[in-house]
């Protein structure tokens, strides 16, 4: 075998392990955009869920008069956001 055609032979070799090689970090690539996601997805899952405790936490402290003037203030400002929720709502269905 001529030298040119064992270059060629070399070089056909090492463009087939980098063929598979790109395929296997396209799979892996394609697996962690995966992971990626669904821990995306986990933590809009967590923030809502944060969100609602907090809610929770809130209207408990509300029932059992354990609100500092901060917090009746803010507890107030949000009853009163639900309120003009509401009334755009009874709004909407009026017309």
């Amino acid at each position: 075998m001529s030298v040119l055609e064992e270059n060629i032979k070399r070089v056909n070799q090492k463009l087939q392990q980098l063929l598979k090689q790109h395929q296997v970090l396209q799979k892996e690539n394609e697996q962690l955009k995966a992971v990626v996601k669904a821990m995306e997805i986990r933590g809009e899952n967590d923030l809502l869920r944060i969100i609602q405790l907090e809610q929770q936490a809130g209207i408990l402290k509300s029932a059992t008069g354990q609100l500092n003037e901060t917090d009746k203030k803010i507890f107030e400002k949000t009853i009163n956001e639900y309120i003009r929720e509401i009334d755009k709502c009874i709004g909407l269905l009026s017309e």
